[in-house]
């Protein structure tokens, strides 16, 4: 192997190992029971209300909004999740003759774990210092991911999808009020005082590592012989087909460097944990989406690097 392919090969690896060897240290804990369920919850809660709040703020605080927001960059991700929305709420009718897992398959094909995984790929690769494209990303995708996902269940269930109440609880999301909060500041020239702002900065830095710990030690394996068919199809598509496509056409459009990495973060990373308890609360499959969150989130580790490698060896970052 020439040494061009082997710092590709290295910077593939550099992005993706720290990420699952966070997640396999999770898996143990879960394993040797230093933790339960409750405890689980309880540290679950904690992260979502206290660290990613804390993280969006810092995030945003600290960054030069000159460069942090990329218009066109958001403007191709919320109409590639839009346009993958799109297509499996027409397609995946006509394969699936269950309702109930109609709306399972539709949202793990649309919805990435871009939170706890994509945002850890930008750090990973061009360090903390420009992680701030990618957390400003999170101020567009989680709300639209909410909403879109929400729709996709209560269509298939024969509920009522009703917006306002949606909006509402997106914007009271502990990652948008951070991201609202961290903007305000800054645009106002609020001034924070450094010992105020240093601990934010630590949980923030902390947030990654303890969420994805918390990932690895929430994972629930289950009986997928009944769904198989299912299953194979919203892993290829989450992680292979959807990628393959948005990515090429980010790439026709001239999206290069941090921006093309934030994209491998929102299309390539698998299926967002918060869809099985969705899917959970608004009847649909929770079994399936259980799977697709363990499967996709397996095999994630072996799809994302061979993208990263890929996308780096052609010279695109």
């Amino acid at each position: 192997m020439d040494e061009f392919m082997l710092s590709n090969l290295v910077v593939a690896i550099s992005a993706v190992v720290p990420i699952f060897v966070l997640i396999s240290i999770g898996a143990v804990i879960k394993w040797r029971r230093w933790l339960d369920e409750d405890e689980l919850a309880h540290m679950n809660r904690m992260v979502f209300r206290v660290f990613f709040c804390c993280m969006m703020f810092h995030s945003l605080y600290t960054a030069d909004l000159s460069t942090s927001i990329r218009p066109r960059l958001m403007l191709f991700s919320v109409c590639g999740v839009l346009a993958v929305f799109g297509l499996a709420m027409l397609l995946v009718p006509k394969f699936e003759p269950e309702d109930r897992r109609r709306g399972v398959i539709v949202q793990a094909l649309f919805r990435s774990n871009f939170v706890l995984m994509g945002v850890p790929i930008v750090a990973n690769i061009f360090g903390d210092q420009n992680i701030s494209v990618a957390t400003a990303m999170i101020a567009v995708i989680v709300p639209l991911y909410n909403v879109l996902g929400v729709f996709a269940l209560e269509s298939f269930r024969g509920g009522q999808f009703k917006l306002a109440p949606i909006l509402l609880d997106v914007l009271k999301n502990p990652m948008i009020l951070g991201a609202i909060a961290g903007a305000l500041c800054l645009i106002a020239g609020i001034k924070i005082p450094a010992p105020v702002l240093k601990p934010i900065g630590q949980i923030s830095a902390a947030t990654t590592p303890v969420a994805l710990l918390i990932l690895g030690a929430s994972f629930k394996l289950g009986a997928t012989h009944e769904h198989r068919p299912q299953l194979v199809c919203a892993v290829l598509g989450r992680l292979i087909v959807v990628p393959g496509i948005l990515l090429s056409i980010a790439i026709a459009m001239g999206f290069r460097g941090v921006e093309l990495v934030t994209m491998v973060g929102t299309f390539c990373t698998p299926c967002a944990v918060v869809s099985y308890a969705m899917a959970q609360q608004l009847g649909g499959d929770a079994e399936l989406a259980g799977s697709c969150v363990v499967f996709t989130s397996a095999l994630a580790c072996l799809t994302i690097f061979g993208w990263i490698f890929l996308f780096k060896t052609l010279g695109y970052f």
